[in-house]
């Protein structure tokens, strides 16, 4: 046989080297299943029960994803922790839309948490329902300890008011006072042993001008952040009541007021009136529009078994308390359980205005006046928030209109037939809201109107 020569081997590598080039291009790459590696795996149908990623496409897998459309822009191999989805937004990226009509709602838009609030974009048109996103501000477990603690204290409080009687002024306030002009003058008709002063001043917000004069050093200490449509409101009048327990046990009855509450009478008439009556003064409502959608704004059986749809109650967040009726709100825990619970729905939820309203008619209806002595005007109401009165409104007249006015005693509305409500006429002793710049046409029929009784 003879020897191949130079040339003969040069020919044939150049027939084999096409051959080669083919075999190298249509072989399959080798797979997880040849390695038992799962990092290296086949793709998979996107149908498929378990879809499997591979760690980068051939060059023919490329050019051909390149032209589909189930995966324009292949994606990295995510670790065996990681899942495919979305992640979730941040918290601090949850939006709520609030009420626009009032001054604390001014910015329609407001971080779930209470922090500052954010920029609205008037471009977007994608802003989700606030019914779907609605996340109310949960406080932190470590808070409501402190709570606790406190109300377990106050609970074992002086159940007897000791002589002199006197009156809990407390102030539930997210802002500066702007009335604390016209109420310097109302408190400083009497001698201070008949009264005290709490404010619940949210720790977040800046006061200025600062508290003075008679609200000077009044802040309770343990003042929290509050947000509508939350149970915080009704944490900080607990608080509220707590301190005034604790503080002074000749405390005997416990008005919870706004910063846009003003006095409709002396101090005098006031503290005759109250200090003269063994009952609360607390509006409780049975039949209320939307009465269901409120119960069930937790969940349609979160209120079970402790508070029956039938049990439910809606009222005024601005009372008057006994104090035995007091310490039993700070003693309470079976209801604050339900009543703590966060609401799926921001447009049913006033906890503050079902709580308090709710637990006085379950545990002593027969204790307290079905009413409210502070006015409000609803059907001027915006946004969840009643009538505002501007500067303008403020003269005699609206005082004196005011004080014609009766109550309205639970569902007996202003004709009510029961024996226990037809014949009392309490006076308004408080009425709201008022525009910050109400303050001088008050201050100028302050002694001639408001205090002269």
């Amino acid at each position: 046989m003879l020897s191949p020569s130079p040339f003969s081997l040069f020919c044939a590598l150049l027939i084999c080297l096409p051959l080669a080039i083919v075999f190298t291009i249509t072989i399959p790459p080798y797979t997880a299943a040849n390695y038992g590696c799962a990092t290296d795996v086949p793709t998979t149908n996107k149908t498929s029960p378990n879809p499997v990623t591979t760690l980068g496409p051939t060059i023919k897998n490329q050019e051909k994803s390149e032209n589909t459309t189930t995966n324009p822009h292949p994606q990295p191999l995510p670790s065996p922790d990681t899942t495919t989805t979305l992640p979730p937004p941040k918290e601090d990226d949850k939006l709520v839309i609030l009420s626009p009509e009032e001054e604390e709602d001014k910015l329609l838009l407001r971080r779930v948490s209470g922090s500052d609030p954010v920029p609205l974009d008037t471009n977007t048109t994608t802003l989700p329902p606030p019914n779907e996103d609605f996340k109310p501000f949960i406080p932190p477990p470590e808070e409501e300890e402190e709570d606790k603690l406190l109300l377990r204290r106050a609970a074992g409080s002086y159940p007897d008011p000791s002589p002199p009687r006197k009156l809990a002024f407390m102030f539930l306030t997210t802002s500066p006072l702007p009335f604390a002009p016209f109420w310097e003058m109302f408190f400083n008709q009497t001698p201070t042993e008949l009264y005290n002063i709490y404010i619940h001043a949210d720790p977040s917000v800046r006061y200025d001008p600062p508290f003075s004069g008679v609200f000077t050093n009044r802040v309770i200490p343990g003042s929290k952040p509050t947000q509508r449509s939350s149970p915080t409101l009704i944490s900080a009048a607990r608080r509220l009541i707590a301190h005034a327990l604790l503080h002074d046990p000749s405390n005997s009855m416990f008005a919870l007021l706004s910063p846009s509450c003003i006095p409709l009478h002396s101090f005098h008439f006031t503290y005759q009136t109250l200090v003269g009556s063994n009952n609360s003064f607390i509006e409780i409502l049975n039949s209320e529009r939307n009465a269901y959608d409120r119960w069930a704004a937790r969940g349609e059986h979160a209120m079970l078994p402790e508070v029956p749809f039938e049990e439910f109650r809606i009222g005024s967040q601005f009372f008057v308390l006994t104090r035995k009726h007091s310490r039993m709100v700070v003693r309470d825990t079976r209801l604050w359980e339900k009543f703590k619970l966060p609401c799926l729905h921001m447009y049913t939820c006033y906890p503050e205005e079902q709580y308090f309203a709710t637990l006085v008619h379950m545990e002593d209806p027969r204790g307290c006046v079905p009413a409210t002595l502070t006015h409000v005007d609803w059907k001027g109401s915006h946004g969840g928030h009643p009538r505002t009165y501007t500067a303008g409104e403020v003269g005699p007249d609206l005082i004196l209109a005011f004080r014609r006015k009766r109550p309205r005693y639970g569902d007996f509305g202003m004709n009510g037939s029961d024996s226990s409500v037809t014949e009392r006429r309490d006076p308004f002793l408080f009425a709201r809201k008022f525009s910050a710049d109400s303050v001088q046409p008050l201050l100028r029929i302050a002694n001639d109107v408001i205090f002269k009784d």
